[in-house]
Formats: structure tokens, C-alpha cells, sequence
């Protein structure tokens, strides 16, 4: 009986409603994402939230970029907010990062008490995990790295700044952008990002590998913890790691090529190891995190290009990342390397992939392109900005990166809605917004096959 749930639950999950309105678990964390923005609306409007007057919109824009973990904004986090402002942007992003579902059963977890179907189906979507039956092993992961990697990444980062910005300020420093590079929410307190550290090892060091644990997802993670040799490992992680590497490597090396010599990026720089810092912060933020120790509005065109690519897609599943996820892009290698080696069936690792994880990761890409063209479409139609930088504007919105090109804050209220909603729909998943958006029917027919002329 239990295995039988252990492989039914998942479409459970999926083609069942739950709660007292009938939502499903996609619609339902959809609403607490929503509530979430209006709270953090509405707390950062207070009077003491603000060192000026912040408008409602700007305000709306700034709790869903905190809650969705993008990090676009359009006012200063440092000057324009105070410190409780500050803080309750901080908290958005813990709370938005983990998912509040997931942060709410922390605490369950913290505090001994048992968790319901009901509850383990909402974070089997919320987490985006890919069996109902790992989702309270998961969390337990979850409580463990969350509460080590802020608090050593806080501690390490408040003894570097300490001294220079002062020990209070250097403490509360450390701890906004530990949480919100682990978060990969890409949050910082100056205006230049963490250029003024572009060549300091310890924030080269610390704060990606506080984005890179966040973003490489819990399973992963949790997967890890058990010694084994490489082929006892599940297929998720081994596609997880090789994509990961894989990227990191290319995205390091493009930006060191293609910038190296830039005057307004790595070229502004003196020596070589400055710049090959630079070039490694940079090339692994793209992905998801949307720190920057350069100006990404002097960014080369061709640069800008390959970081759209690496925003798209992201980091990894049950993860803080966004994009339509690394292991989505491995799989769709994986079935164009099969479909022109003219197999059957798709094989990664000795094993084969069902066709409805192939089917998921087609839809998943097509609805991730589909949302970006609707995106860039509303905003070149609407924004007087540079296409290029318009398009980077949306996909770094849709991979809640945060990355920019200095557009954002010139965006009129329709531009700055429209990131919004690609924002909220990076940060909710293509996948559960097409779940929640589409009508689950089921039929016992079944059809005559046809043949469809392709290519």
C-alpha cells in the first residue's frame, strides 16, 4: 500500500483540489505568494518603512521582486528604506525563498508537531519535489542548511566588513546579504551591488557559494549527505552537478572573453586577478542570483546575449532558484541526443525517462519561452528602451535573477506591472501556473494514432 502511494501521490497532487474553496495545491500557493506581496506592500508604505515617500506601485514592485527572490527594483534598498523597511524586505525574501508554506512547516517541524496530507501535497508543490514521499525528509534537509549556511555566511562576511563599515553596521550587513545570496534574491543594500567588493576573495567566495548552495536544490543536497560512489547517486543529482559545472565553466569563460578587455567591465580593473575574480563572480550570478561586481549596463551585446540564455535557465529544482531549471535543460539534450541517434526511448544514466517527465520538461520549456516573447512583446510595444536591454529586463524578471541593464527604474507603471507579473509567474513555475491555468480532465477513450509532418 505504501508504495502504491509513494507512486500515486504526485498525481494526487496534481488532478485533485483540496480545502475549503476547492483550489488546487497550484492556485492555492498562487494566493499565498499574492497575500504575501500585499502584506509586504503594505508594511513597507508605513510611514517609518520609508526615508521618503515611496509610491504604492513602487512599493508593490519591491515586495514582489522580495517575494519572488528577483532582486529588480526601482528605488534604493539602502537609502530609499529604513531599517525596519530593510528588515521587512529581508523577511520577504526568507519567507519568499523557502517558500512560506515550507518556512510554516519548519516550524512545525522545529517544533515537534505532525505535519497532514493536506500540508505534504502543498509542498510537494511549493518545493517542486518529484515524490510526495521525500517531502518531510526533505524539509527536515532544508532546516539543517538553511540555519548553517545564513548563520556562517553571516559570521564570515560581518568579520570582513566589520571593521570597515563599522561592527553594527558591518553585522547587519552580513546578515541581509547572506540571507538573500543563499536565497538567490540578489537584494543589496548599495546601489553598485557588490561592485565595490569586485575584487575581494572573501566576498568572491562567500556569497557564491552561499547562491550556488541555495540554487543547486535540497534534494541534491540531501542526496549528497549519504557516501556512495558516483554511479549509486540519483539521476536527479548527477544531472544536477554536470549541468551545474558544466554551465558554471562556460559562463566563467565567456565573461572572461568577451569582457576581459571591456573598459567598462572587466577592463576598468587592474591586473588580471582582479578581473579573473570579477569574470568568476559574475559568470555564476547569472544564472539566478543577480549580484553584480560590474556594470551589466556595459555589458558587450554578445555577453548580454549568453546571459539571457543562462537566466532562462536557472538553477536547480527544490531549490530558491528560478528559470525553467538546469535538469530540464539537461533532459532536453538528452532527447534531442536520442531522437538523432533515432531511439525509441530517452536514456540518461542507464535509465530510462518516463514520457511523462519528458512530456513535463516540453511544456515546461515552451510555457517559460512563451511567458519571456509575451513579456519582452508588452514592454518593447510599450518602453522607449533598447530591445536588447528590454529582453534581458524580461528574462532576468521571468528567472527571478535580478540582473539589469539600468532599465527597470525608467519603466513607466505599465512596463513596471508587466515585470511584475513575469516576476510572479518565474517565481510560482511555468509548470504549476499551466497546472493551475489548465482544466484536468480525464478520458477513457483512446484514439487512433496520426502522423503529423515535422521539420
Amino acid at each position: 500500500m505504501k508504495r502504491w502511494l509513494a507512486r500515486h501521490r504526485p498525481n494526487i497532487a496534481l488532478d485533485r483540489s483540496y480545502g475549503t474553496l476547492g483550489l488546487s495545491p497550484p492556485a492555492t500557493l498562487a494566493l499565498v505568494f499574492l497575500g504575501l506581496i500585499v502584506l509586504g506592500t503594505l508594511l513597507l508604505e508605513l510611514p517609518f518603512a520609508t526615508t521618503r515617500g515611496v509610491g504604492w506601485l513602487e512599493a508593490a514592485f519591491t515586495a514582489t521582486s522580495a517575494v519572488t527572490v528577483t532582486g529588480l527594483t526601482v528605488v534604493s534598498t539602502g537609502s530609499a528604506f529604513t531599517g525596519f523597511g530593510q528588515a521587512v524586505i529581508l523577511a520577504l525574501i526568507q519567507l519568499g525563498g523557502l517558500g512560506i508554506v515550507t518556512f510554516a512547516v519548519m516550524v512545525y517541524v522545529l517544533l515537534g508537531q505532525r505535519v497532514g496530507l493536506r500540508q505534504q501535497v502543498m509542498l510537494y508543490q511549493d518545493l517542486n519535489s518529484t515524490s510526495l514521499g521525500d517531502v518531510m525528509r526533505l524539509v527536515r534537509i532544508i532546516v539543517v542548511v538553511v540555519l548553517v549556511a545564513e548563520l556562517a555566511g553571516t559570521a564570515v562576511l560581518a568579520l570582513r566588513w566589520g571593521p570597515d563599515l563599522g561592527w553594527a553596521y558591518g553585522l547587519w550587513a552580513a546578515l541581509f546579504h547572506a540571507v538573500s545570496a543563499f536565497n538567490n534574491a540578489g537584494f543589496s543594500l548599495w546601489d553598485d551591488s557588490l561592485a565595490r567588493w569586485a575584487g575581494d576573495p572573501t566576498v568572491n567566495l562567500v556569497i557564491p557559494a552561499l547562491f550556488i548552495l541555495g540554487g543547486i536544490g535540497f534534494s541534491v543536497i540531501g542526496d549528497l549527505r549519504h557516501r556512495g560512489p558516483w554511479r549509486r547517486r540519483a539521476i536527479h543529482t548527477r544531472l544536477m552537478l554536470l549541468g551545474t559545472a558544466s554551465l558554471i565553466v562556460l559562463s566563467v569563460a565567456v565573461t572572461a572573453a568577451l569582457e576581459w578587455n571591456n573598459p567598462g567591465t572587466l577592463g576598468a580593473l587592474h591586473g588580471w586577478w582582479p578581473r579573473l575574480q570579477a569574470a568568476w563572480f559574475q559568470g555564476v550570478t547569472t544564472r539566478t542570483a543577480g549580484f553584480s561586481s560590474v556594470d551589466i549596463a556595459h555589458l558587450r551585446p554578445d555577453t548580454a546575449f549568453s546571459y539571457i540564455v543562462l537566466m532562462f535557465v536557472g538553477g536547480g529544482s527544490t531549490s530558491t532558484a528560478g528559470g525553467i531549471k538546469v535538469t530540464s535543460l539537461m533532459l532536453l539534450l538528452a532527447v534531442t541526443w536520442s531522437f538523432l541517434r533515432r531511439r525509441r526511448e530517452v536514456v540518461v544514466f542507464g535509465r530510462s525517462i518516463r514520457q511523462e517527465d519528458i512530456l513535463r520538461v516540453l511544456a515546461l520549456a515552451f510555457i517559460g519561452v512563451l511567458l519571456v516573447l509575451i513579456g519582452t512583446f508588452l514592454l518593447v510595444l510599450t518602453q522607449p528602451e533598447p530591445f536588447l536591454d528590454l529582453a534581458f529586463e524580461a528574462t532576468s524578471a521571468f528567472g527571478t535573477v535580478g540582473l539589469s541593464r539600468g532599465v527597470t527604474a525608467a519603466l513607466d507603471s505599465f512596463g513596471r506591472v508587466v515585470v511584475m507579473a513575469l516576476m510572479f509567474a518565474g517565481r510560482l513555475g511555468p509548470l504549476a501556473l499551466g497546472y493551475m491555468l489548465a482544466t484536468p480532465s480525464r478520458s477513457r477513450l483512446r484514439y487512433p494514432s496520426g502522423v503529423v509532418q515535422l521539420g
